[in-house]
């Protein structure tokens, strides 16, 4: 037989099946399940954005993975522990394209323009004057 105990939310907290294998779970204020523990040791932390995507992600063998949003939910940047970053744009269909690495260089030069010209309160004409 088998032993489950849930939250007052109504999410699973604890479980337990007929071959002792046991499950620990815990959540955030939206439901979101934040950690996971079983018998066997495995483990696994997740944290999301306040739009309730999952943005971090990491277990117990230490590998990592990173993800960003835009404001469609759609996924934008994919990184991993071992260094792989996949960028990504939509077209007019919500089909996820890869984003090469050259629009990505111009994508982080223009991010990094408009950082630099807001903190400077120059515009490009006074910055080919100087």
């Amino acid at each position: 037989m088998n032993d489950q105990k849930y939250d007052k939310n109504g999410n699973l907290i604890y479980y337990k099946d007929s071959l002792n294998f046991e499950c620990w779970k815990e959540y955030d204020d939206r439901g979101n399940c934040i950690y996971y523990k079983d018998s066997t040791g495995w483990e696994y932390w997740q944290k999301y954005d306040e739009r309730g995507n999952l943005i971090y992600d990491k277990n117990s063998n230490d590998n990592e993975w990173w993800r960003e949003y835009d404001n469609r939910d759609n996924i934008i940047y994919y990184k991993n522990i071992n260094g792989d970053e996949h960028w990504y744009k939509f077209d007019e269909n919500y089909n996820r394209i890869d984003i090469t690495e050259k629009e990505f260089k111009e994508i982080e030069f223009r991010k990094e323009e408009k950082e630099y010209l807001s903190r400077t309160k120059c515009s490009r004409f006074e910055l080919m004057d100087i």
